[in-house]
């Protein structure tokens, strides 16, 4: 499978690991379960890992949701990442190592659909523009291209069941002939 130029003396995973991100509401958990269901791999939504091993600094309460501490995100992944066959699942993409992935999916939903979504989880007005701001603004697109290489990105419509099972099987061939 692809190797990109890695960090003297860092291992590389022996196995694809790949990143699944996007603006809030795009449907990252529920495809990053689905992808790895087909794959048997490992997902790992960072927002529970956050939550349930305390790898934060506390409440932003203007977000309602967690301050995450990159150092102890990337301490506590590390020995995960290493064996490969992880999705990761996060809003963000440049707080990771680039040696950590071998496909970048980044998930991108119309914004009507993107705010219907919100409403229904209870995200506040104030959060919910500035999750929409993003998506309008190409902010998780944009940071992917800034933290990893081109060629590894690939950027997906996520706007209903269709094109979610679509792009599940799209990547699961992808990483199967990584494997090869």
């Amino acid at each position: 499978f692809y190797a990109a130029p890695m960090a003297a003396n860092l291992p590389r995973p022996k196995a694809p690991n790949v990143l699944v991100s996007g603006t809030p509401g795009v449907g990252k958990s529920t495809f990053s379960a689905m992808l790895a269901r087909e794959l048997d791999f490992t997902h790992l939504n960072i927002g529970d890992l956050v939550r349930e091993h305390g790898l934060h600094d506390g409440r932003n309460d203007e977000f309602d949701c967690f301050e995450l501490n990159e150092d102890k995100v990337c301490d506590y992944l590390e020995p995960e990442m290493i064996t490969g066959r992880k999705i990761v699942d996060f809003h963000g993409c440049d707080l990771f190592p680039e040696r950590w992935f071998h496909l970048i999916v980044v998930l991108r939903a119309s914004t009507e659909q993107l705010y219907d979504r919100m409403v229904l989880r209870g995200y506040s007005e104030h959060k919910r523009n500035e999750n929409l701001r993003a998506e309008i603004l190409n902010v998780v697109i944009d940071e992917a291209r800034d933290s990893y290489k081109p060629e590894i990105i690939l950027e997906m419509q996520s706007n209903n069941v269709d094109e979610m099972e679509q792009n599940v099987e799209r990547v699961k061939q992808i990483v199967k002939q990584m494997m090869q």
